[in-house]
């Protein structure tokens, strides 16, 4: 699985345990070995612009998704002679991450990867728009956290 991350926020991150965490999770959610994903982190003012322009929001927001209508592609492993697809977009904003996860009580790492982990499930089309699409949503997005950690702790030695 090919993923592209770009951090053109000012704020450092790991870019290799992030495009780990976007393998480990299409890998779980059995997305087309050949699928691509592009992670883009970017700054507050640029998130505002993106979060107004596409969600009619105001102010930055934590993650934004923009699927690609490859989906169906994407998603079948058992298609004979898939060729590559792009899944979509997961744009990140790193300083609203940061506040979120203080408040939150977790690490800035924590944060990143629960806000990654949400973004791959709306590309996958899962969505919180109403009490049962949350539940379902948060669940799995929960399922696949829960595992990450557990890959990491088994993983650590290696």
């Amino acid at each position: 699985m090919s993923v592209d991350i770009a951090n053109e926020s000012d704020i450092p991150i790991d870019e290799v345990s992030l495009a780990g965490l976007c393998r480990f999770l299409l890998c779980e959610l059995d997305v087309n070995p050949l699928a691509e994903l592009s992670v883009l982190l970017i700054d507050v003012d640029y998130m505002a612009s993106l979060n107004e322009k596409w969600m009619d929001s105001s102010g930055p927001t934590d993650v934004l998704a923009f699927p690609m209508d490859e989906l169906d592609t994407a998603r079948r492993p058992d298609e004979s002679d898939p060729s590559p697809s792009l899944l979509g977009d997961v744009v990140l904003c790193p300083a609203v991450a940061i506040k979120q996860a203080s408040a939150a009580g977790h690490s800035f790492d924590a944060e990143l990867h629960l806000l990654t982990t949400h973004g791959v499930l709306h590309l996958l089309g899962y969505d919180h728009g109403d009490t049962d699409e949350e539940r379902e949503m948060f669940a799995v997005q929960r399922r696949l956290l829960d595992a990450w950690r557990k890959h990491r702790t088994e993983n650590a030695g290696s």
